[in-house]
């Protein structure tokens, strides 16, 4: 297991790869693959033109293909002169991977083909009390998604894991977890990936969330975005040219992390002889928990007896409340601050707020903007996620297919 890094298959003629006649034919049945993958449905001839191979070369590639089960017919077209034309697609069927986003309210899994179409999903409530409550709970919501697709464990290629933290190979767990019980015991995930039965990927959350909006919400087309995943935790994934940024020992973005010193959410002067609040995190006080505290301290209390939380705090400042009107322009204060530290470091061109709170754009983004004018000189572009409560898992799905089409393409055109 290990963070995010995609998978591309080796050319012949790299280094530590000889050249040979069955790697040379090899290559050209994963360059056909990928585009008809890209492309859609393409035939022969066409195929033939986009790579420069011969027709020969081209047909006798396609029958490999779809002997190993990774192409199919996708229909006939007739041209206006000529003979009728087979056109070919990727059979989607030919492996399948699951994603799974960890959070400390929710479990989320999904089951997808190899191009990408959720077959089957669970959303659950995450109830467990110790790690290894939340980490079978986790394994059993994967199998009856699995089961739901028609599928056997074997079916699943690869698994790729969103969680809080930052996974550190050495130790096998993750670091910097607080949000989870005990979840950065180590071998923790090696329990989930014994219960799942396949090759697992551990991945930062914000990481994954970052390149779910990139290659499907609102970060597409961006050079330098950053995806700012505020919920019980907060933490940045940032994607440059269309590559994660990690850092050095795959920490960056751990912007929770950083100490500020407490603030009263009513901003009140000290009295004579009170002490200095003692300095906390900024995802301490900046996070679903603080947005709850600041709210509390300004006068709103649950409902029903009910214990308040921070998506009521919203709620109740979409019907007016001014108590939680307060809190919510106290919370975007407090995010304008991490904004500022990551333009000043970052200068990214497009900052995407999401997670549990960040979900609640339509009320944080005006007075976070007006916050921002205040602290930083130059500011992003600021937009809500597109992809809202999915971004984790649908950028999960998407970094297990980049391992899992080569591995499928390896596995079944291995005895050919």
């Amino acid at each position: 297991m290990s963070p995010h890094q995609p998978t591309r298959r080796p050319a012949a003629g790299a280094p530590g790869v000889p050249w040979n006649r069955q790697r040379l034919r090899s290559n050209n049945e994963w360059l056909l693959l990928e585009l008809l993958r890209t492309g859609g449905g393409t035939s022969r001839a066409q195929l033939a033109r986009d790579t420069g191979l011969s027709k020969p070369t081209v047909s006798a590639a396609l029958a490999e293909l779809e002997q190993a089960g990774l192409v199919r017919e996708a229909g006939r077209v007739a041209p206006e002169r000529g003979r009728t034309a087979v056109l070919y697609e990727v059979d989607p069927t030919a492996g399948h991977v699951l994603g799974v986003d960890i959070g400390r309210a929710r479990l989320r899994v999904a089951v997808a083909d190899l191009a990408g179409t959720v077959v089957a999903r669970r959303d659950v409530a995450n109830r467990g009390r110790t790690a290894d409550a939340v980490a079978d709970a986790v394994v059993a919501a994967a199998h009856e998604a699995i089961a739901e697709a028609g599928l056997a464990s074997a079916d699943i290629v690869h698994a790729v894991i969103g969680t809080p933290g930052v996974w550190d190979e050495e130790r096998r767990g993750v670091r910097y977890a607080t949000s989870l019980p005990d979840w950065g015991r180590p071998g923790l995930f090696d329990r989930i990936a014994e219960g799942l039965g396949t090759a697992v990927t551990v991945a930062n959350d914000a990481n994954l969330a970052a390149l779910g909006e990139y290659t499907l919400g609102a970060g597409r087309g961006s050079r330098m975005f950053a995806y700012l995943l505020v919920g019980t935790g907060l933490g940045v994934g940032v994607v440059k040219d269309g590559e994660l940024l990690l850092g050095a020992y795959g920490a960056l973005g751990e912007i929770g992390l950083v100490p500020l010193p407490a603030v009263p959410p009513a901003a009140a002067p000290l009295a004579a002889g009170q002490d200095v609040p003692d300095a906390t995190t900024l995802e301490q006080q900046a996070a679903a928990d603080a947005v709850v505290r600041a709210a509390r301290d300004f006068g709103l209390t649950g409902t029903g007896g009910r214990r308040l939380t921070a998506k009521q705090v919203f709620a109740r400042a979409r019907a007016g409340d001014e108590a939680a009107l307060r809190a919510v322009r106290w919370e975007a204060d407090r995010l304008a601050y991490a904004v500022a530290v990551l333009s000043a470091v970052l200068d990214p061109d497009l900052l995407v707020l999401g997670g549990g709170i960040g979900n609640s754009a339509d009320l944080l983004l005006e007075p976070l903007e007006q916050a921002l004018r205040r602290f930083a000189p130059r500011c992003p572009t600021l937009a809500p996620s597109l992809l809202g409560e999915e971004a984790v898992l649908l950028g999960a799905v998407s970094t297990a297919l980049e391992a899992a089409r080569p591995a499928v393409f390896e596995r079944r055109t291995a005895g050919l």
